[in-house]
């Protein structure tokens, strides 16, 4: 395993305006943009103190992985780092398997959610309205059962904080009635896709969520898929062999993190404690799991 020595929780590249979110550090590029994904890692809308070792490098390549399978237009334009345009002195072996070079585009401002599997929050909220996200839902279902056909449940994307949960109609109010017919049609495709696949290599999508953004070409406005797709950090990730519908399944994600905090005191108002190199450990465990089963390549640091 990578030393916690080779963790990359920021990056600099002198001269290009960066906007850094919770794991990402994006720079302009003017006609493009840099996607570096860095080893931070988030719980309860808190960045830790402490990164999980590659976890930057699983997230963009098994990015990289499925734009290239699911064969729907996307942003990227390459992940080699060596043709890219970067600055003389950018260090480009500590941005190697970690970063992406995409097309700009105007981000559609909804998070495109869909749900297969009755989890999280739809789970709690089925428990006491009997829907999810305002869809009703047949009577009598467990938590983790898989539903009748895959529902898209669009949210408000939030630069802090949690993302606010609309109706469809909200939806067709703040970006057109053809654009939310569209948005809503190609995220259950690209998640019916990706499922199919995810399936044949042992793994359950529970739920995921994708990003959309239009761009000009050939004079013609059209979307395309961006940013991140079907990685553990956008997605909830179960093991087929193991999965049981009436209890909350096990995931590929980060939940050692969740429930270590969860028992250690903290109070979610002030800034979190460091984690432990154990769960640090178990937690890089199943990002790597994760990114194997799905590509069928065995992992290995780019640095």
């Amino acid at each position: 395993m990578s030393s916690t020595a080779a963790v990359v929780l920021e990056t600099h590249l002198a001269g290009l305006p960066v906007r850094r979110g919770k794991v990402r550090d994006v720079y302009d590029l003017s006609d493009s943009l840099l996607l570096v994904a860095t080893d931070r890692i988030s719980a309860f809308d808190w960045v830790l103190p402490n990164g999980i070792p590659d976890k930057g490098q699983i997230l963009s390549r098994l990015s990289a992985f499925w734009f290239r399978l699911l064969g729907e237009p996307n942003h990227l334009l390459t992940c080699d780092v060596a043709a890219m345009p970067l600055p003389p002195a950018a260090d480009r072996a500590r941005l190697a398997g970690r970063t992406m070079l995409v097309k700009k585009t105007q981000v559609a401002p909804i998070e495109c959610v869909v749900r297969g599997y009755l989890a999280g929050s739809g789970w709690k909220e089925y428990c006491q309205r009997g829907t999810v996200c305002g869809l009703p839902l047949p009577a009598g279902l467990r938590e983790s059962d898989r539903l009748a056909e895959p529902i898209f449940t669009p949210a408000t994307k939030a630069e802090t904080g949690h993302d606010e949960n609309i109706s469809f109609e909200v939806m067709c109010q703040q970006v057109g009635a053809d654009v939310a017919d569209e948005l809503r049609r190609r995220s259950l495709a690209v998640y019916q896709r990706g499922v199919e696949h995810a399936r044949q290599r042992g793994i359950i999508i529970a739920d995921t969520k994708f990003e959309w953004g239009l761009i000009d070409e050939g004079g013609q406005r059209r979307l395309i898929l961006i940013d991140e797709v079907l990685t553990p950090d956008s997605s909830r990730f179960w093991p087929a062999e193991s999965y049981q519908p009436g209890r909350g399944q096990p995931s590929f994600d980060k939940q050692f993190v969740r429930d270590w905090l969860e028992q250690s005191g903290w109070d979610k108002q002030s800034p979190p404690p460091a984690l432990p190199d154990d769960i640090i450990a178990k937690t890089r465990a199943k990002y790597v799991e994760a990114y194997e089963l799905l590509t069928g390549e065995r992992f290995a640091p780019a640095v």
